[in-house]
């Protein structure tokens, strides 16, 4: 594809000894941010879906994550460890947008913040947006995995969600409708999408432009 337009940065926060953090600024006005799980391994696919569909004004935070699935489920999933889950959701929640704020004077509300992240991302997503809904008012969430679940009750102010899964990977296609059918019956806002694809499919990316428009086009 063509060279990005928009600029990749990484940096090191001193969170865990030391973890970066990549941000795609983009060429025009920042009128949108995303915060993406998995920063390490997403953020330039995210970027270059951005510029392909000509969605120039959305930055995104790529927080790198773990190497190892144990320790992203640890990270990223509540109820596994309670400890080293409360300590990276301080660090995504706080050190790394305060940040973002200092770094490239960014402070966006909540309407037009969202969090992104796929598999244990995507729970992990899910988790900070129900968690912290005055922070992340949308949510994307791609092929959540089953442990973080809906609860029987939701409580407080619901962020906007937009799930996809994929007709090829029926445990994640259950899950994501699991939790759009829970949020729809909380009245939150929720759209649920299903495509061709296997887990890990190229539509995790492709989706990613549609999420952006649904949630930031005005």
């Amino acid at each position: 594809m063509p060279q990005m337009s928009g600029e990749l940065v990484t940096e090191t926060l001193g969170y865990d000894g030391g973890r970066q953090v990549t941000v795609y600024v983009p060429t025009g006005p920042v009128k949108a941010v995303v915060f993406a799980a998995d920063g390490g391994w997403h953020i330039s696919r995210l970027s270059e879906v951005l510029e392909l569909a000509g969605v120039s004004s959305t930055m995104i935070v790529g927080v790198h994550g773990l190497p190892d699935d144990e320790g992203r489920l640890h990270e990223y999933v509540p109820g596994f460890n309670a400890e080293r889950f409360a300590a990276h959701e301080e660090f995504f929640v706080g050190d790394v947008r305060r940040w973002v704020e200092s770094r490239f004077g960014i402070a966006l509300p909540a309407e037009r913040t969202g969090v992104w992240g796929a598999s244990l991302g995507g729970e992990f997503a899910l988790a900070m947006g129900l968690g912290h809904p005055g922070v992340y008012g949308v949510v994307f969430s791609a092929s959540p995995g089953a442990g973080y679940q809906p609860p029987d009750t939701f409580t407080g102010p619901l962020p906007r969600v937009y799930l996809v899964a994929g007709k090829q990977e029926q445990f994640f296609l259950d899950n994501a409708a699991r939790w759009a059918d829970a949020l729809r019956n909380a009245a939150a806002d929720v759209v649920m999408m299903q495509r061709d694809g296997e887990h890990g499919g190229a539509f995790w990316l492709e989706e990613f432009s549609l999420m952006v428009e649904w949630a930031f086009s005005n």
